[in-house]
């Protein structure tokens, strides 16, 4: 039994050691919004931000946002837009949005 607990416990310690990145993407398109990663990055610098911090602080989220959108969208959590259109999260490049995952039309 003591075995069982300790999964649970790993599991629980692991969903709350989500990265905060991802949960700001997240927590972005949670009400069905497409959102840049722009915004995103410029939410979490708000967010995190000291007096002293130049006006572009947010730029150096930008890299760490991208990488997790990616992940997410490997996971089927979230889908990245280009131009409208459902792109490959290996193929992300250029001007990209997220979203709640959809359907893309490969057809």
């Amino acid at each position: 039994m003591a075995i069982m607990t300790d999964v649970n416990e790993q599991n629980d310690e692991a969903e709350k050691k989500e990265d905060p990145v991802q949960l700001y993407i997240l927590e972005a398109i949670a009400d069905g919004s497409v959102v840049s990663p722009n915004d995103i990055a410029i939410k979490i610098s708000k967010d995190r931000a000291k007096d002293s911090d130049p006006e572009d602080v947010w730029r150096k989220y930008m890299l760490a946002v991208k990488q997790q959108a990616k992940y997410l969208a490997r996971e089927g959590r979230i889908s990245i837009l280009r131009r409208g259109k459902v792109i490959d999260p290996n193929k992300m490049k250029g001007l990209v949005k997220f979203s709640l995952p959809v359907e893309s039309a490969d057809d």
